[in-house]
């Protein structure tokens, strides 16, 4: 395919989802397809903001949960102090996350393979510590939220949030496209290959660093902002669960990180059997499950669903077919 004919039905299939998901929302009566559905949405959010730095950069990112849990708890701070609706407290979100990106960023880039990882894990501990001790937020013992009465033309509080992460994962996957098929990423791909060689051709490889880290902070704490009114409750354990990393890992890692598309077909392939799974034998089987598919993968297709699809539908590193 030409790069404007891929570009084509790349929007056209955008255009498909989001009338798909909104056509759910006002035909199907049945509440649970919406909250499963939203669970899978989020971690398709999730895991294609992490393979924007530890997928196109290499640098493997265990924090992932410190980011999701400063998302929740920003909409909750800004729920609480002036009622703002879930649109602001989505886009502070945002905000507020990719300034804990640069933040991240410039304190531990310099970092490099397992140290950095390391690092991000202590983040989220300080950080989850920090909250405990925030009474205005409940602190250790979490805190209640009311839902703010629902909008038009939804008839439930839950199928606004599922359309709302719908959109979300619209906007990561296309700002994870365009990041995989500009300079930007073709400068990311040259760190990943060999860092000190891209910096001695000229990339400017902790500019493009922090670029990587901001743009995957600020998508993982906008995808963790609607968890609260969802769960219509907040507490540190939950929100800073260091599962988020792990399941956020493996999706994208199952998946593939050489294109976008891997971590989108990792997290519907993983979210879909963990939500089958909670429904009908234990949501505790869901770790074992996820290890299992983890340790297969790596040892049959290493380089996850989209090493598979390569040969057979000649998908390129720059996202196009």
């Amino acid at each position: 395919m030409t790069a404007r004919h891929n570009s084509i039905v790349f929007w056209a299939g955008i255009a498909v989802f989001l009338v798909a998901v909104m056509a759910m929302t006002q035909l199907v009566r049945n509440e649970y397809p919406f909250f499963a559905g939203y669970v899978i949405l989020q971690f398709i959010v999730l895991s294609v903001a992490w393979s924007i730095l530890g997928g196109y950069a290499g640098y493997v990112n265990f924090g992932t949960n410190a980011f999701f849990g400063v998302g929740v708890y920003t909409a909750v701070a800004l729920f609480k102090v002036s009622g703002a609706p879930l649109v602001v407290q989505i886009a502070a979100a945002a905000v507020v996350g990719m300034l804990l990106g640069l933040a991240v960023g410039l304190l531990t880039l310099r970092m490099r393979g397992i140290f950095f990882s390391i690092a991000t894990i202590a983040l989220a501990i300080i950080i989850e510590t920090t909250v405990m001790n925030w009474r205005f937020v409940g602190g250790a013992a979490g805190i209640q939220l009311q839902r703010p009465p629902v909008t038009e033309p939804f008839d439930s509080y839950v199928k606004m949030l599922f359309f709302v992460q719908g959109v979300l994962v619209v906007i990561a996957v296309a700002i994870a496209r365009y990041i995989q098929n500009s300079r930007i990423g073709r400068g990311l791909q040259a760190l990943r290959d060999d860092e000190l060689a891209a910096e001695c051709t000229g990339v400017p490889t902790l500019k493009l660093k922090l670029v990587a880290c901001m743009i995957s902070g600020g998508l993982i704490a906008a995808g963790g902002a609607p968890a609260a009114m969802y769960l219509q409750y907040a507490d540190p354990s939950s929100a800073f669960n260091l599962s988020y990393s792990v399941s956020v890992l493996a999706m994208a890692l199952i998946g593939g990180t050489a294109h976008w598309i891997g971590p989108v077909l990792g997290a519907i392939l993983l979210g879909t059997t963990q939500q089958l799974l909670a429904v009908t034998i234990s949501s505790e089987v869901n770790v074992l499950v996820l290890g299992i598919m983890l340790v297969v993968f790596v040892v049959v297709a290493p380089k996850g669903i989209i090493g598979l699809l390569r040969p057979r539908y000649r998908l390129r590193a720059g996202g196009k077919a």
